[in-house]
């Protein structure tokens, strides 16, 4: 649970060393009852190396028709009591379980290979997909208590019914895997790939764990640095350490900060992509 005495943290507070004009965006995805242990380690974990609550979370509704957020009021609480400590809520699909039969190539490719069949925004036609945002928008703020800070697909994959419905339903922020826009004038925010793991299996770990390796010591050319953490994430050390030294090695270079920045940036003429 995330510590009261410790929301205080400065929205721009950053290490010495650390470079203001670059920034680190932390997420954790797949929110939900199903996986309230693991979410709440990870809370724990990445507010103690951030220092403090400055960090998002993908809010699932309904976590593959078995977990709906609505049926679960202490879990509910406990995202309020996240909320009010300053964590960014983000609408994460409704049931993260892609279920679309995919007539296209190149979606029924990115389905199978991209995510473990959990891409469920890629195949949805714009009328469903703006009724599962708009419902998952409603169960989620009800149980907040606030307004979200936006979309964020499941598997960061969306169909052009999905774009419609982001417009349709007015979100203040989108984000896929190589961007963060705003739905409502499509202005880009901030570019460059997630940092994220993958627990399926020995290989897909492996490639992950490469993948953070570089990050970490790749030069500070990007403006924004994303790294999005998954409840699997905890049933693996390697992956647990990678997380720790990652966050870690981009904090003391980087300026910690919420995606609510993105946009006062973009506002404020900053350049963020």
């Amino acid at each position: 649970m995330v510590n009261s005495e410790r929301t205080a943290v400065p929205e721009k507070a950053s290490r010495e060393g650390s470079a203001p004009d670059k920034r680190l965006i932390v997420s954790i995805h797949d929110v939900s009852p199903t996986f309230a242990v693991p979410i709440a380690m990870l809370a724990e974990r990445i507010e103690a190396i951030l220092g403090g609550p400055r960090f998002a979370m993908l809010v699932v509704p309904d976590h593959w028709g078995a977990a709906r957020l609505d049926r679960d009021p202490g879990f509910g609480r406990r995202l309020r009591e996240w909320a009010d400590a300053g964590v960014e809520m983000f609408l994460h699909g409704w049931f993260h379980r892609d279920a679309s039969a995919h007539q296209r190539t190149a979606r029924a490719l990115k389905a199978k290979y991209m995510t473990a069949g959990e891409g469920e925004f890629l195949g949805l036609d714009a009328d469903e997909a703006e009724n599962r945002m708009r419902a998952g928008r409603d169960m989620v703020e009800q149980a907040i208590g606030r307004p979200v800070a936006g979309f964020i697909a499941p598997a960061w994959l969306y169909g052009p019914g999905a774009h419609a419905a982001l417009k349709a339903c007015d979100f203040a922020l989108a984000e896929d895997h190589f961007r963060v826009w705003q739905p409502r004038t499509g202005a880009i925010v901030a570019r460059g790939p997630v940092v994220t793991w993958a627990s399926r299996s020995p290989a897909r770990t492996a490639s992950s764990l490469a993948v953070a390796a570089v990050a970490r010591t790749m030069p500070d050319w990007m403006p924004t640095m994303r790294v999005a953490v998954h409840p699997g994430d905890v049933t693996k050390d390697s992956l647990l350490t990678s997380i720790d030294r990652t966050l870690r090695t981009l904090a003391e270079r980087r300026t910690v900060s919420r995606y609510a920045d993105l946009v006062r940036d973009r506002v404020t003429g900053q350049v963020v992509a």
